[in-house]
């Protein structure tokens, strides 16, 4: 089977590999649709992983399962996380599923940039979601993205009513636009260096747009909401630089949300006068589990997400170094999706 391997940022090649053979209690799965993520175009984070058949967002059809496997069989459309936890553990009863030791040991073989991929039993058992037949395969690719959004916005707090600022317009930015409109938002501010971001947001839903590279974040900010300041910050960008932005945009009482991690060695100078006076909390959200993936899955199959909402560029396989590239370097895109033949 083919698949698509990267070696180092910017180096995907096509190769092949054996097709893998499901065990007792694992499924194998014909892809037909896996985005490229955000974290796969973070160079320092990427390279940490090199060499890997990389992607993490797949959806496809199962062909074969394993004698023990009575729930799901041959023929069913199904999304696969990439990471599922064992559900039994002290972080996993306290609903922080990342924290889980199988959830960061487990994975999808060899991965999503392939014909075919192996779901792993604590995979195919904790996290693997049955798409519904009016849920298109793109869309079941969206539902791990979606899930981090998902997550990230519950541990913002409640955002009905509220006025939220989104920093960085990507992918995420976009998905956090829709589902902070869905749930009850005040007013949407939605930022980034790029115009056409800034556009794309408008289209989704948001109420006022900021162009941070003709005009001043904080300022901005504090002139679309009578010099409150946002009483939720979502920083997308995996810069110092951003959080101290989100922060400096933040309202009394808001909280700012950490949604991308940031290279090793990196430290935050806050002071710790203002967030304890201003009472501002600072919180990361890494990821997502089960819980935040069957919510992600809810809101596409009601059309709350699409993929018409948010992919811009599509790719087949054999154009993985392409999609990979415009992923990494196109200012136009904002998610690039690499489909499969059937």
């Amino acid at each position: 089977m083919k698949v698509a391997r990267l070696y180092d940022f910017l180096d995907v090649r096509i190769e092949e590999d054996p097709v893998p053979r499901p065990g007792p209690r694992e499924a194998l799965v014909r892809t037909q649709a896996c985005g490229i993520c955000s974290g796969d175009v973070v160079a320092w984070y990427i390279r940490k992983k090199a060499p890997l058949v990389f992607g993490h967002e797949p959806a496809g059809e199962i062909v074969e399962v394993g004698a023990e496997v009575e729930h799901l069989r041959p023929g069913d459309r199904v999304f696969v996380h990439h990471h599922a936890p064992c559900l039994n553990c002290r972080a996993c009863r306290r609903g922080e599923f990342v924290q889980c030791p199988i959830w960061r040991a487990s994975q999808i073989v060899p991965g999503g940039m392939a014909e075919y991929f192996l779901v792993q039993e604590t995979n195919l058992f904790a996290d693997t979601l049955l798409l519904p037949d009016h849920v298109s395969n793109e869309d079941g690719a969206l539902v791990e993205p979606t899930a981090c959004v998902v997550k990230s916005l519950n541990r913002a707090g409640d955002v009905a009513g509220a006025s939220v600022l989104i920093i960085g317009l990507g992918v995420m930015g976009q998905t956090h636009v829709l589902l902070a409109k869905h749930r009850g938002a005040r007013q949407i501010i939605a930022a980034d260096l790029i115009a056409s971001r800034c556009d794309h947001a408008r289209q989704l839903g948001a109420d006022a747009t900021i162009n941070a590279s003709t005009h001043d974040l904080v300022q901005s900010v504090a002139e679309v909401t009578a010099g409150e300041g946002a009483e939720v910050v979502i920083v997308g960008p995996a810069t110092v630089d951003a959080i101290e932005l989100g922060i400096c945009c933040a309202a009394k009482g808001a909280t700012v949300v950490q949604f991308m991690g940031t290279p090793p060695g990196t430290s935050l100078n806050v002071s710790t006068n203002d967030l304890y006076f201003r009472e501002i909390k600072l919180v990361p959200s890494y990821s997502c589990g089960p819980t935040e993936t069957r919510a992600a899955l809810e809101y596409i199959g009601s059309g709350v997400v699409s993929a018409r909402h948010l992919v811009t560029h599509r790719f087949a396989l054999e154009q993985a170094a392409e999609a990979y590239r415009t992923a990494a370097e196109d200012r136009s895109a904002i998610k690039t999706m690499v489909t499969f033949a059937k």
